[in-house]
């Protein structure tokens, strides 16, 4: 048996009840969110929205590289050997490279950080001949002539452009810093000769009065002559022939 008052508590408590709900229902109604709360949409449990990433991933941006740098650089040093750094425009290395001018930036640099590339790869890949001489002939006679003989062959090759890159490069060359960096080259080579003249003398290999500066500015007029040459025509039998005459008057003891 249920009291009056037991009654009373209980209708009281149903009544406040369906008042609560009533409010609930008001200050919430179908698709509504609490005020702040985020609205999220339905997917599967545990499956990621796809800007989410773990925490520190880096967000990659741009497409990885379309050409083969190795091939391109090579197509530089054909298109400055054919024309010179000055004549050589940023448009006529896109298109012989075959890329855009931006792949050009973001692989190599500006033009003059490309040449400068340009120029270590061709004198270590085309140009080498004189320091494998110097290294490895007995005398600076024998060093000379395999390289006038070895220049007269690189210079007149059928499937590349004639006479030496860093010649002909330096042509009309209005960039101070390219042509001071042109011009060490050749004289560092100039240099490298007389070094080994020098040692002959000292060692009798040659007459005590020989001008070792003279005798290897004179190496260095041929082998940038040959190269003058060869760009005209010159064949490499007619270059040889100019080999000959230069050791004919080579100083011996």
């Amino acid at each position: 048996m249920v009291s009056g008052k037991e009654t009373k508590l209980t209708e009281q408590g149903e009544a406040g009840a369906r008042e609560a709900g009533g409010k609930t229902r008001a200050a919430a109604p179908t698709g509504d969110h609490p005020l702040g709360a985020a609205k999220t949409r339905d997917r599967p449990l545990g499956a990621a929205k796809a800007h989410d990433r773990p925490l520190g991933a880096a967000k990659t941006r741009g497409r990885p590289r379309s050409f083969d740098r190795e091939t391109a650089l090579e197509k530089a040093i054909l298109a400055f050997w054919e024309r010179g750094y000055e004549a050589t425009s940023v448009s006529d290395l896109t298109r012989a490279m075959d890329i855009g001018a931006p792949s050009l930036y973001a692989a190599f640099g500006d033009k003059r950080s490309l040449f400068e590339e340009v120029v270590r790869v061709y004198s270590s890949r085309y140009a080498a001949f004189a320091d494998h001489a110097l290294a490895e002939s007995p005398t600076s006679r024998d060093a000379v002539e395999r390289t006038l003989r070895e220049a007269a062959g690189a210079y007149t090759e059928p499937d590349r452009p004639h006479g030496c890159l860093i010649a002909h490069a330096a042509i009309n060359c209005t960039t101070p810093e390219v042509a001071t960096s042109l011009r060490d080259r050749r004289n560092a080579t100039i240099a490298a000769f007389e070094g080994r003249i020098e040692e002959d003398i000292a060692a009798g290999a040659l007459p005590v009065g020989t001008d070792a500066g003279a005798l290897a500015r004179h190496t260095g007029a041929m082998i940038q002559g040959m190269s003058q040459q060869a760009r005209d025509g010159a064949s490499r039998e007619e270059l040889e022939a100019l080999v000959e005459i230069a050791m004919a008057i080579w100083p011996r003891t």
